[in-house]
């Protein structure tokens, strides 16, 4: 029985996963700082979609460049390139005198939200042993839970600190960013990219360090049935997007984006980034909206918690099942609930994070960084995070102007796409638990 060095794993994927912490400031801090914003710069319904969205259109970008950098570089360059620009972005967003500059410094955090969404958990998968693979790339999306949750905080007590408290919110963005800096200055370079690279002896004392001589020498064989690329140049091979159109991987590629998509237009993340909009709707002041944040917040991490000791256990496919179920019926309630008062929208609002949170929020990341063979996997996940990160802009920019017209009937919109969602992964997704990366590759791919 292999013995890993658990701290070892642990302390390496907890460093990567700073980049989901940082991934989680972003994310969560806009909501408590738009209603600032909007008297700062004056926003519209059109400007205040746009200037949530912006990150979305900056992790795009992120998400191509991590996957030519990550193919060419190394998973680590690649990090921490994330986190250079985190920490530039975070200042930059500050110090804005106008909403044109301010919009341009989050599309420039987004790069940076977009790089790390993509390679921190790549980095994991490739670092982790089949056993307890899911649980550590679950890692990250616990640091962005984290990241959210502590935002809000901050959010919440700078409130009462004046007009210029945005200023603050965004600007404390420093802080994590320089640990993520000095983070990635310390980690190893992944061990599969040090095999494709042709640099074998430096993958085999890493596989090694992580599991002994046994792991490393049977890890290894893995690699070199899965890619043959031997040097630098045929490492990057995998960025050649055309590849992934061959019929043997496509469909692989197909339930990638499919996931990715529908992780963001299952709706979510309109609760997350405007839960100030939709609790004015009902009359609740402005301490009371950011207080619900902070709620939002706490729940998302206790089921963030859960879901990381479930995925190995109950599996990947029933948690993206259940998920989209039970969000389905959360909104018909919520639908239903809206406009009778806070005290009953809040209850199922926050059952629709905790159940999003146990299932498909790290769920799709998991299986983001496992259904693709390894020859493609660089370019069929930034393509997969890309369609993501699309799919939230075009979430987040609509649900302004969709819910100053349609108001609590918008909700019914995101049930829709959960039932539709449920079919899909019946009928598309394939387990993957308990598999090393290259028995999921022989399962997924048509030969």
């Amino acid at each position: 029985m292999t013995r890993y060095n658990h701290s070892f794993i642990l302390s390496i994927s907890f460093v990567s996963a700073l980049g989901g912490y940082l991934f989680g400031f972003d994310f969560a801090v806009i909501s408590g700082a738009l209603p600032f914003l909007k008297t700062t710069f004056g926003l519209d319904t059109y400007w205040e979609g746009f200037a949530t969205g912006s990150l979305a259109l900056g992790a795009i970008l992120g998400s191509v460049l991590a996957g030519g950098i990550s193919g060419r570089y190394g998973r680590r360059k690649g990090l921490l390139l994330a986190a250079m620009l985190f920490g530039v972005s975070s200042l930059a967003m500050a110090l804005a005198p106008t909403r044109y500059f301010f919009i341009g410094a989050r599309f420039f955090a987004g790069a940076g939200v977009g790089m790390a969404s993509l390679l921190s958990p790549m980095y994991i998968a490739e670092i982790s042993p089949a056993s307890f693979r899911g649980r550590m790339v679950a890692i990250n999306q616990l640091t962005v839970v984290i990241g959210i949750l502590v935002t809000n905080l901050i959010n919440y007590t700078l409130r009462n600190t004046g007009p210029d408290a945005w200023r603050w919110m965004f600007g404390l963005g420093v802080v994590p960013s320089a640990l993520f800096v000095l983070g990635a200055l310390w980690l190893p370079e992944s061990p599969r990219w040090l095999a494709e690279a042709g640099r074998t002896a430096e993958a085999e004392r890493l596989l090694e360090r992580i599991g002994g001589k046994e792991y490393a020498h049977k890890t290894l064989g893995g690699f070199h049935r899965s890619a043959a690329p031997t040097d630098k140049r045929s490492a990057a091979q995998g960025l050649h997007y055309g590849a992934l159109l061959h019929r043997a991987v496509f469909p692989s590629v197909l339930v990638g984006i499919g996931l990715a998509v529908f992780q963001q237009f299952c709706g979510i993340n309109v609760v997350f980034n405007y839960t100030p909009a939709i609790f004015a709707s009902i009359g609740v002041a402005r301490d009371g909206q950011l207080l619900q944040t902070v709620f939002i917040g706490g729940v998302n991490l206790v089921f963030t918690v859960a879901a990381m000791l479930l995925v190995d256990k109950v599996g990947r496919k029933p948690l993206m099942l259940a998920g989209a179920v039970c969000l389905s019926l959360l909104y018909l309630a919520v639908v239903h609930l809206l406009g009778t008062g806070a005290a009953q929208v809040s209850w199922f609002l926050l059952a629709s994070i905790g159940t999003y949170a146990l299932t498909l929020a790290p769920v799709t990341w998991v299986l983001i960084a496992e259904v693709f063979p390894g020859k493609i996997r660089s370019a069929a996940t930034s393509l997969a995070v890309l369609c993501l990160w699309a799919a939230y802009f075009v979430l987040v920019f609509t649900f302004p102007p969709l819910f100053e017209r349609l108001g609590d009937k918008t909700f019914y919109l995101y049930a829709g796409i959960c039932a539709l969602g449920a079919v899909f992964v019946a009928l598309k997704v394939k387990e993957t638990k308990g598999k090393t990366l290259e028995e999921l590759e022989d399962a997924l791919v048509i030969h």
